[in-house]
């Protein structure tokens, strides 16, 4: 089966990629689908920044080997193809190039903790009784 590759915009959009060191435990969410992890601060040339919930990490922009493409399926339901999964319906299949990946987020060192300073109370003096 052969299935065409096609880019119709003539230049595709630049993604990049997070590469983590480590797992991340998700505790509430049931879909990770719009899931917001943490924020990504660009702070130098090359250098990023990224906070996850009271953590910090910092990590590279690097160029990857070999560019990896972002494809979307799309199914056209007037082709001779038959898919298995919808009873002996004629589809045909093609995959669009959404978006390219040529660089990648590397974030490869101990993440430091962020920590809050607590303001210190006032120590109180005892009384002495009688004075």
């Amino acid at each position: 089966m052969q299935i065409p590759v096609k880019c119709g915009c003539g230049g595709c959009e630049e993604w990049a990629m997070v590469e983590l060191q480590g797992s991340l435990d998700i505790q509430h969410a049931t879909s990770l689908q719009n899931l917001s992890i943490g924020s990504l601060c660009h702070t130098s040339a090359n250098k990023y920044k990224f906070v996850i919930g009271y953590h910090e990490l910092e990590g590279t922009k690097v160029a990857l080997k070999k560019p990896i493409a972002i494809l979307k399926k799309i199914k056209h339901s007037d082709g001779m193809e038959i898919d298995p999964q919808l009873a002996a319906t004629p589809v045909s299949v093609e995959m669009q190039v959404v978006g390219i990946i040529r660089h990648k987020l590397l974030f490869k060192t101990r993440p430091k903790a962020l920590i809050s300073k607590v303001e210190a109370k006032p120590k109180r003096m005892p009384t002495l009784l009688g004075h």
